[in-house]
């Protein structure tokens, strides 16, 4: 039947939208990421599969941002777990409303006569009070967090667990029964399924090595700096008013400085605010001087700004050509 002009259409679910590794660059492309062939094959494979994705690579290649952009182009919510050091299950997963069960506990003392009645021995009353104490550990009294959020939420979502990598071997453990069944199990109420499962999409920075178990249970993805071809359709993309002109000098200057021995070279999230931050200065060409006043911008420790400095000239007039 066809759709008149002022009936709302239906929104296409995932199952319509990822049909492909084409329709996956296209569908990112729209939300504002552009992927390397490499990334949308990771995203149509995890879906299809319905596996995991861990994700690794330098800080500021965009890991968080794929997840971001997955939720966005499918229309899913997005459920952000950051992780830490020391972090548990009942930051993860689920924790007791314990104020509200003391509120329960309050009522049910004062209303215990009326409970019992006319109970004469102590297991009758036991029995009766049985079904009322079951309740202290139901569904009305907990407090989901963002796993057992994930697992619940209705039409799916898409699950960014970042920086995995700064949380314990323990709860790294913990994680192996969602990551592999889409399930976990809570001792008071059993077990709990996703009826959709999310799209999981872990970051790891590789302060430390993950275990095995956890990386047989996911796609493997590593998003490196990008080639100036792709760079440039980025900044392209995230920062249109940029003129084409000073984009290819400024995507030339990245580049290069990447290429010297630096504490931490410049991320594609740095390349982007310094491209706002040129045009914001009405820059046309990459001067020098102007080069050497924003380079706070790229290099984010002063022994690499040292470094570059003493070349900043031939790099920016390379990169002018």
């Amino acid at each position: 039947m066809p759709y008149s002009a002022d009936l709302p259409r239906p929104t296409p679910s995932a199952e319509q939208r990822v049909t492909s590794i084409e329709a996956v660059e296209q569908g990112l492309s729209a939300s504002g990421y552009i992927p390397s062939r490499q990334i949308a094959t990771a995203v149509y494979l995890a879906h299809c599969l319905q596996k995991p994705v861990l994700v690794e690579g330098p800080a500021g290649v965009g890991k968080t941002e794929l997840a971001k952009s997955i939720a966005a182009w499918l229309d899913l919510p997005l459920i952000r777990m950051q992780c830490y050091e020391g972090l548990d299950e009942a930051k993860a997963l689920y924790e007791w409303k314990y104020g509200k069960q003391l509120l329960y506990t309050q009522i049910l003392r004062e209303k215990i006569g009326e409970v019992l009645g006319d109970v004469s021995s102590l297991n009758a009353a036991l029995e009766r009070l049985h079904g009322f104490g079951d309740l202290f550990f139901s569904p009305e009294f907990l407090e989901p967090r963002p796993l057992l959020r994930a697992l619940q939420a209705p039409g799916g979502a898409v699950l960014l667990v970042d920086e995995v990598d700064k949380s314990d071997q323990e709860f790294e453990a913990f994680l192996l029964e969602i990551l592999s069944d889409y399930q976990v199990t809570i001792p008071e109420l059993g077990r709990i399924a996703a009826t959709v499962p999310p799209v999981v999409i872990l970051t790891s920075n590789s302060m430390r090595d993950l275990g095995d178990a956890l990386k047989r249970r996911c796609l493997h993805l590593h998003i490196g700096f990008p080639d100036a071809k792709l760079e440039a359709r980025i900044i392209a993309s995230r920062v249109p008013e940029a003129e084409a002109g000073l984009r290819a000098q400024l995507i030339a200057f990245v580049q290069s400085l990447r290429g010297l021995d630096l504490k931490k070279p410049p991320s594609v999230s740095e390349t982007i605010d310094w491209a706002r931050v040129l045009v914001l200065l009405h820059a046309k060409t990459l001067e020098t001087e102007l080069v050497r006043d924003t380079l706070n911008v790229l290099l984010k420790f002063e022994t690499d700004i040292e470094a570059a400095s003493r070349q900043l000239g031939e790099l920016a007039a390379k990169a002018r050509g």
